[in-house]
This record gives structure tokens, C-alpha cells and sequence, in this order.
């Protein structure tokens, strides 16, 4: 059967949010004078990215809310007790500089461009609509995509099979019509194959091994197939491999 549509990812997927991240977080420590007792970016930035993925897994489980997520992120890594609009106001500090490097990957466009007559195009991350629409249009790519879900407004985030479906429920397609292409080969990658779509895990980084296995019982036939750019996407799709073939990525 083929592909009709295609659901993305955002983060480290469409936008470069690693980098941005960084520099964003580089020149806010360097503003709030939080590098003059001898600290050093790159450790600074290692306990940013600590703490920003233990809160947003606390928020992916249903323990804390979205704002909730981002001042407990700054309560952390400051270590001192902070009243909420203390929190909130540092952490829209951190956002001025973070939003001063926003940056779509060089293979975006193409990819978008190249599959545009063929295929459908919605996203589906575990962010919230509030912060990933307004970022699709900074980046100037919100009209690409039929529908935008976020894990927010939804209830329910990826990996759990009923986000993904949601995505395909939106297009009005059946999963095994419908790609996903993430950056996370479990909660991406390992998550849409289990619930049937055919889905593709970009590893921009190249990373050694073997990508993650379909679930026992999973609806998907094998599990993701890996990329090392977006400029091996439409091959993937015009060939629709899931009953076997392997991933183009060396």
C-alpha cells in the first residue's frame, strides 16, 4: 500500500533545536554573569541538558504541567527556591536568546520541496501547540502541514500508539498509509512502527548499531528505518520498505 502522508517531528527533526539550544543557553549564562565563579559553558550546558531532560520526562509522564516543567527546570539548575514569576521571568530571558538562533536544517526544505506533490504533511510532537506553532511559522514552514498536534493538547504523547493515531485520525488516513519521520529511535522510531505506521528515525548523528526493534505483538512489521539525511526520505517512501528492506543509512 502506499504512502500518502507524512507526519514529522519537530525538534532535532525539522529545526535544529540542539543548537539552538546551546547557543541560546551560552549567551543567557554569559548575560545573568552565571560563568564568574569558574564554571565552564560546555559544563553549564551539560547541566542544562541534564535537568531539561529529567523535568521534560516528568512532563511526559503526567507529574508536572508544561510551565510547570520549564520553572522547575531553572529552579534546579539555579539551586534556590524561586517564586513562579521569578522562575518564569528567567526562563523568557533564556527563550530571547534561545529564539536569536532558530534555525531549520539545510535538508529541510528540499525534503519538503521534493515530496510536496506526492504526499500529505502534518507534525505531531510532544511539545505544545502554544510553542510549536508559532515556531513553524518563525521558520516560515507552517503552511507545509495540514494539521499540527502537540502532546499538550492532546493528552496523550508519543511513544503511546493513540498519538501517533491521532495523527493519522487528523489526515484521515489509516496508519499503514502514513509515515513518521523522527530523531528519537525509541519514542520516534520504535513508537510509530509499533503502532503501524511506517516510520523513519533520522540519525543525524550517526549513531553506531542497530536502530530499536519493533515491541513483541507490535502492529508494525519491523522497526524503524534509518536515515542520516532527509535527503534519503523519498526514496524511502517511494519504496514503502517495511516488509524487509534495509535502511539506506550506512
Amino acid at each position: 500500500m502506499s504512502i500518502d502522508a507524512v507526519v514529522w517531528d519537530i525538534d532535532d527533526t525539522l529545526f535544529d533545536y540542539t543548537a539552538a539550544d546551546r547557543a541560546g543557553m551560552r549567551g543567557h549564562l554569559a548575560a545573568e554573569g552565571l560563568l564568574d565563579d569558574g564554571t565552564t559553558v560546555e559544563q553549564a550546558l551539560a547541566r542544562w541538558r541534564e535537568i531539561t531532560d529529567t523535568q521534560w520526562a516528568r512532563y511526559a509522564a503526567g507529574e508536572t504541567d508544561w510551565q510547570g516543567q520549564r520553572r522547575d527546570r531553572v529552579r534546579v539548575f539555579l539551586g534556590r527556591p524561586l517564586s513562579d514569576p521569578e522562575a518564569d521571568a528567567w526562563f523568557d530571558r533564556y527563550v530571547a536568546h534561545y529564539e536569536g538562533a532558530w534555525a531549520l536544517f539545510p535538508d529541510v526544505l528540499p525534503a519538503l520541496d521534493a515530496l510536496a506533490a506526492g504526499h500529505r504533511h502534518a507534525v505531531l510532537s510532544n511539545s505544545s501547540l502554544l510553542v510549536q506553532d508559532r515556531k513553524l511559522r518563525v521558520l516560515g514552514v507552517h503552511d507545509r502541514f495540514e494539521a499540527i498536534l502537540c502532546a499538550a493538547e492532546l493528552g496523550v504523547s508519543k511513544p503511546a500508539a493513540e498519538a501517533f493515531h491521532a495523527a493519522c485520525d487528523a489526515l484521515g488516513l489509516p496508519p499503514d498509509r502514513v509515515a513518521y519521520v523522527g530523531d528519537h529511535p525509541e519514542i520516534d522510531g520504535r513508537g510509530a512502527a509499533d503502532a503501524g505506521l511506517l516510520s523513519v528515525w533520522i540519525d543525524r548523528a550517526g549513531t553506531s548499531g542497530p536502530g530499536p526493534a519493533p515491541a513483541a505483538g507490535a502492529v508494525g512489521r519491523t522497526g524503524p528505518h534509518r536515515i542520516g539525511t532527509l535527503a534519503e526520505l523519498p526514496g524511502i517512501l517511494a519504496a514503502d520498505t517495511r516488509f524487509g528492506a534495509g535502511s539506506t543509512f550506512g
